[in-house]
């Protein structure tokens, strides 16, 4: 991104992906500032916003006379303010840098239909991400400070983190910090994160649905000791189970992208479903999902015994597997 991409233009940014909606402005601000150090950056709310108010905004101060405006909610703006702001965006003032942030939602498309029009409008758009798009999320991070991440540790990093891209972002650079111009591999993740109880979860669904069962109960046990939550044991379990009975619903012959998408996992990780499935019938994993529901409940207060309620689970599943 240049000077000339935001100066004298409008960055649209929409979505309702917070994290990335706040990247895109910091890297506008961050064009302005290095174009012009002395540059004033200002913000305020649509629902504040007048044609009066964003002259006030652009208009040169006595120190400079490049700016950045950030108008946020714009979804907020008020009906009388559209023709000021749309003529103002049809032509705006060389040396400004205004950004438009909307949230997502309906309000205010008409106004957003009628900006993306416009020449001088360059849009951002931030859409949510699937859940198997987070790894690759996870990737493009590490790219991003010049390393790169094996499939499997960008799985892993997502379990034990969860899907909040500001903490993934983080993870990300806390490890390419501490590995610099290393490939961070599965080990070297585990490293930080593997004592998180969201992996350890995975790791003991993992093994039942494998049919794994010493592994299995000796994962359980190393979580439980661990101070993992039962009732995240139970919900990694349910993953396992509906992404199973996913993959073995899905059409067959699709090509492997669509079937990832299809089942809701990266493409790398249909490698280890499609082993797994291959010991599940269609009556066994009724018969699982059904005991996975029962496990859920007796864990949020039907069962006094969380520990016993995870074990049967774990040797219910493990016994379930290979019958037909």
């Amino acid at each position: 991104m240049r000077a000339g991409d935001v100066l004298g233009r409008v960055t649209l940014v929409t979505g309702k992906e917070e994290f990335l909606n706040e990247r895109t402005i910091t890297a506008v601000r961050e064009v302005v500032r290095s174009h012009d150090p002395e540059s004033e950056i200002s913000e305020t709310g649509a629902a504040e916003l007048t044609l009066a108010t964003l002259g006030e905004l652009s208009a040169p101060s006595l120190f400079s006379t490049i700016r950045c405006v950030v108008v946020r909610s714009f979804e907020q703006l008020p009906d009388e303010s559209v023709d000021g702001l749309l003529g103002y965006a049809a032509s705006p003032a060389e040396d400004v840098a205004l950004v438009l942030v909307h949230g997502g939602g309906p309000k205010g498309s008409g106004v957003l239909t009628k900006l993306r029009k416009l020449a001088t409008v360059t849009e951002s758009k931030s859409g949510e991400l699937k859940p198997s798009e987070f790894p690759a999320f996870v990737a493009s991070e590490v790219r991003v400070h010049g390393a790169t991440i094996e499939q499997e540790a960008a799985l892993f990093l997502v379990q034990a983190v969860g899907h909040d891209l500001r903490s993934l972002s983080a993870a990300a650079h806390q490890l390419t910090n501490d590995f610099p111009g290393q490939p961070l591999t599965v080990d070297r993740v585990k490293q930080y994160f593997g004592g998180r109880a969201e992996a350890k979860s995975f790791a003991v669904a993992d093994a039942a649905f494998s049919g794994r069962r010493t592994a299995a109960l000796e994962e359980l046990r190393w979580a439980l000791d661990g101070g993992t939550p039962a009732v995240l044991v139970t919900s990694a379990f349910a993953g396992s189970a509906r992404g199973l009975a996913r993959y073995k619903g899905a059409m067959r012959g699709m090509r492997e992208a669509d079937l990832a998408r299809e089942v809701g996992v990266p493409p790398w990780k249909l490698r280890s479903i499609r082993d797994q499935s291959r010991g599940w019938s269609d009556s066994g994993l009724s018969r699982v999902i059904r005991a996975v529901a029962k496990a859920d409940a007796d864990i949020k207060g039907a069962a006094s015994d969380p520990s016993y309620t995870l074990e049967r689970l774990v040797l219910t599943v493990t016994a379930l597997r290979d019958q037909r």
